[in-house]
């Protein structure tokens, strides 16, 4: 078997699919998906050196829907529950030498039932690879991630993907925990973008103790409590009320203001969050402006999705972003999107100026 396997939120498969074809296509790939809905992964069949191509050369970061990206080598069914682990090693006869091994299963209810399977094979998947020299002594973090995805007791997908390319956590799901403040599940959103979508080299320089920030529809205080939790200043601005602990920190100050019309007094704002519920047209123009009027350096954003087509409506909000930022002639500035494990129906922006060298 050929080909790249993709994890992403069951649901959201055909827009996994569409934007995997898509980055092929403009690496000069071509090849066809397979996707069963709710399932939470995605099949991109192609040649075996396209794959690893694509491993190799489609970053993570350009993918909006997708979790991780595995190159996969076997698919392994039938398997024997008194062995499991023979036919697996046997599949990889041949494989390069990997650093690592992760055994998950799809993030479902049907997948999340294979946890126990996933363990229990673990440690002794791990000895045999070991003994036949496909598996490094110890853990590295320079060599390949070896994958083994059990779709059922007794069938699995078998990969690798590149330790300077892939997600580095198990099923692509970062841990993520809301600070102690948080007034609202929504804050493991901004939790997780710091962590997924701020690079690892550049998250100290760009989020610390004593920035300025400001979050837009602040109430009642699920982001706020992130940037506090980060030892920002922060200005809350929302009509409705912010949580009473987060005010006492005395890291927060509250402006009773409609989000679209605020603007702060100096443009010394490092950050800028936002998670209104908005039409997210709004909300990526009202992002850009700020951006172009030079009051933020960082903007982190979420942008709501229609029920269809919602690739090609991010695509369209994102090369809107795009557009206004070329016409006004605006240099060093980067632009992501992803699919968050906290986001639902909804997209994670980060817009942001480069950092000099």
């Amino acid at each position: 078997m050929s080909g790249v396997l993709l994890y992403c939120r069951a649901g959201f498969e055909s827009e996994c699919a569409a934007e995997i074809q898509e980055k092929a296509a403009a690496l000069g790939i071509y090849g066809y998906c397979k996707t069963q809905p709710d399932s939470a992964v995605v099949v991109f069949h192609c040649k075996d050196e396209e794959a690893d191509h694509i491993g190799r050369k489609l970053s993570i970061q350009q993918l909006v829907f997708a979790r991780q990206l595995i190159v996969l080598v076997a698919e392994c069914n039938d398997l024997p529950v008194d062995d499991r682990v023979s036919p697996l090693v046997a599949a990889l006869d041949g494989m390069q030498l990997c650093g690592k091994l992760w055994v998950e299963s799809a993030d479902t209810n049907a997948g999340r039932s294979l946890s126990a399977l996933c363990k229990g094979i673990t440690n002794p998947l791990r000895k045999a690879l070991r003994t036949k020299e496909l598996l490094t002594p110890q853990e590295v973090d320079n060599r390949p991630v070896l994958h083994v995805m059990f779709r059922s007791t007794s069938s699995a997908l078998v990969g690798y993907s590149y330790s300077y390319n892939h997600a580095p956590y198990i099923m692509g799901i970062p841990r993520i925990r809301a600070p102690k403040l948080s007034p609202s599940r929504s804050a493991a959103k901004l939790a997780e973008a710091f962590k997924v979508m701020v690079p690892a080299q550049e998250l100290e320089q760009r989020v610390s103790s004593g920035m300025n920030a400001v979050d837009l529809g602040a109430c009642p205080g699920g982001w706020t409590s992130v940037l506090v939790a980060q030892g920002m200043m922060v200005s809350a601005v929302d009509n409705g009320a912010i949580d009473e602990k987060l005010m006492e920190t005395g890291q927060v100050t509250h402006y009773r203001e409609d989000g679209f019309v605020f603007r702060p007094k100096r443009r010394n704002v490092q950050w800028l969050v936002c998670d209104m519920v908005e039409k997210p047209v709004r909300v990526a123009h009202l992002m850009t402006d700020w951006f172009l009027e030079g009051y933020c350096e960082n903007a982190i954003f979420n942008l709501k999705l229609p029920m269809k087509k919602r690739y090609a409506a991010v695509q369209q909000y994102l090369e809107a972003i795009k557009e206004r930022l070329y016409e006004a002639e605006m240099r060093g500035w980067e632009l992501t999107a992803r699919h968050l494990y906290h986001d639902r129906e909804e997209v994670t922006v980060y817009l942001r100026k480069k950092l000099k060298s």
